[in-house]
């Protein structure tokens, strides 16, 4: 590899997060959820790595769950936004897919497929996220006509989606759990509540199926990086240091000159950049790990390389490694610092960077 900037994707420590979810749970079935090529990590590679164990998987679309079915992942697969149109019933039919049925539409579309054998299907009801589902008003009369249609193996489960469990303060949580006991209360079904954030936050939420998604990959749902964290991070991003230079005091780093220095100064080029999935929008001063220490971003992030201050560091030299996230520094900060989100940071990483998969000890 002529160009040392890589994401190591530990499945170990994913299979592991996914026993944490199971265990806080105390046992309920828990759906992987791996849409988005598991979030940036690599759906196909994760899913064989947890098929002995894992309940089920959830993807967001039939295109990532065939990609699972012909790769040979024989596990449950959930379609977490059900059918997009009517023909996708029949391969959800013949691949075993599990559908979520969150609209009339889906309802009328499986009533006339009159599908070749029963499918498993969940039916989503919205009890405050506002995004899909069925209105409570409407989600009896939806479950009895699939009930009735034939079109249903077996009590479907009824699931809804939490808005803002990551806020631990707001009180929309409680309404939403209210709302969904409401609408459930008297229907002997199997239920889905709790997303990462509910299944390590809110044990109310807890019900016979969880939906681990965030959690599985290492990053605490709130956004938090205190390192008191249970979970171990999956993806380690790293790169190593291509050049280092001496700039006098006042001279400016980087597209822009967004940094100068206060002082004589050290500065170290590394080889990643936003098109590696490193955030155009860090902040100077955004953490990076090198050589068992913290350095900082210094400069404006580029499309290929990154600047770093190692100022006082003349233990740094060419090629040495450099951790842009990873067990040393929590992707939450790095988002932090560029005003996003560790799910978007990792969801959004490209093809371009090479990914190696590992297992840790």
């Amino acid at each position: 590899m002529s160009r040392h900037c890589l994401a190591i994707i530990d499945t170990r420590a994913f299979v592991a997060n996914y026993r944490h979810a199971k265990s806080l749970a105390h046992g309920a079935r828990a759906v992987a959820v791996i849409k988005a090529n598991g979030y940036g990590h690599g759906a196909v590679t994760l899913g064989r790595a947890l098929a002995a164990e894992a309940d089920a998987f959830a993807v967001a679309s039939c295109e990532e769950a065939l990609e699972l079915r012909e790769s040979g992942i024989d596990n449950p697969i959930l379609l977490l936004e059900g059918p997009f149109e009517p023909g996708e019933i029949t391969d959800a039919v013949h691949h075993r897919l599990m559908p979520v049925v969150h609209s009339h539409k889906q309802v009328d579309w499986l009533l006339s497929a009159r599908p070749a054998r029963p499918l498993d299907l969940w039916l989503k009801v919205d009890t405050g996220m506002h995004r899909l589902g069925f209105l409570p008003a409407d989600a009896a009369a939806a479950l009895d006509s699939l009930l009735a249609s034939g079109a249903v193996a077996q009590p479907p489960v009824l699931c809804t989606h939490l808005a803002c469990a990551d806020d631990l303060d707001k009180p929309a949580t409680g309404r939403q759990l209210q709302a969904f006991a409401k609408i459930a209360a008297g229907r002997d079904l199997p239920r889905s509540i709790a997303n990462s954030a509910g299944i390590m936050h809110w044990p109310g939420s807890h019900a016979d199926w969880n939906r681990p998604g965030i959690m599985l990959y290492g990053c605490e749902p709130t956004g938090s990086f205190d390192g008191k964290s249970e979970l171990r991070p999956v993806m380690s991003l790293v790169s190593e240091i291509m050049a280092i230079r001496d700039i006098a005091p006042g001279e400016g780093v980087g597209y822009g000159h967004r940094w100068r220095a206060a002082g004589p100064a050290r500065i170290g080029t590394v080889s990643v950049g936003y098109a590696d999935g490193y955030p155009r929008h860090a902040r100077n001063g955004t953490p990076v790990w090198v050589k068992g220490r913290r350095a900082a971003l210094a400069g404006t992030v580029s499309m290929d390389m990154i600047t770093v201050d190692l100022t006082g560091r003349d233990d740094v030299a060419v090629g040495d490694p450099v951790e842009l996230w990873g067990p040393n520094v929590p992707v939450n900060e790095v988002a932090a610092c560029a005003g996003t989100i560790g799910y978007d940071q990792l969801a959004g990483m490209p093809a371009r960077l090479p990914r190696v998969y590992v297992e840790s000890i």
